[in-house]
């Protein structure tokens, strides 16, 4: 099959001409999903440059590894877990957990309910309040909130245990209360 009779608005005929190395192909690709896998970096970088570092890291290891999706799940997924892999191996050079000690005490006890915190206040203005958590906090709360993994994989992933990672969520949660009851008190 030529490269120019591949069909480039499916699924299918991208992952073949990445496969392929097909420049129309992972250029395709790039511009139907880097929107959204920039959103994924930046959660998990620290500036709008490193996001860019990590989209940029995250596209290579997709066109590398195009040619092992299965197709048994979706292809958007399949890309999500190569960013969050991607943002996560830079973090763990950084060592962002380093001295992070498991708590088994909830670090929220006492804060209002996230409901009452949450009234009034924009999506956007709570992703730039992640933006602004300490690493280690917004590492575990991307991960197990955002992303969906529980705590061994959380543990796994980044080398801590257990505990630690549950504390570390806690704490992200605790952090995050506090900045949004702030904020609502401001106005």
């Amino acid at each position: 099959m030529a490269s120019d009779s591949l069909d480039l608005s499916t699924e299918e005929g991208l992952v073949l001409g990445c496969s392929r190395q097909d420049r129309r192909a992972q250029r395709a690709l790039y511009e139907r999903f880097s929107s959204r896998m920039f959103v994924v970096c930046m959660r998990y970088a620290r500036d709008r440059e490193e996001a860019q570092d990590l989209l940029q890291e995250g596209f290579i290891t997709v066109f590398s590894k195009i040619s092992t999706f299965s197709g048994s799940g979706s292809l958007d997924g399949w890309m999500r877990r190569i960013f969050v892999n991607t943002a996560l191996m830079r973090l763990r050079k950084g060592d962002v957990l380093r001295g992070a000690a498991d708590v088994d005490e909830p670090a929220a006890r006492g804060l209002s309910s996230p409901d009452d915190v949450l009234a009034g206040i924009g999506g956007k203005d709570i992703l730039r309040m992640i933006r602004q958590m300490p690493e280690g906090f917004k590492t575990v709360f991307n991960m197990s909130v955002l992303e969906g993994y529980t705590h061994q994989e959380i543990s796994r992933e980044l080398g801590i245990s257990e505990g630690t990672s549950r504390s570390q969520l806690s704490r992200a949660r605790a952090w995050l209360q506090e900045r949004l009851l702030e904020k609502r008190n401001r106005k």
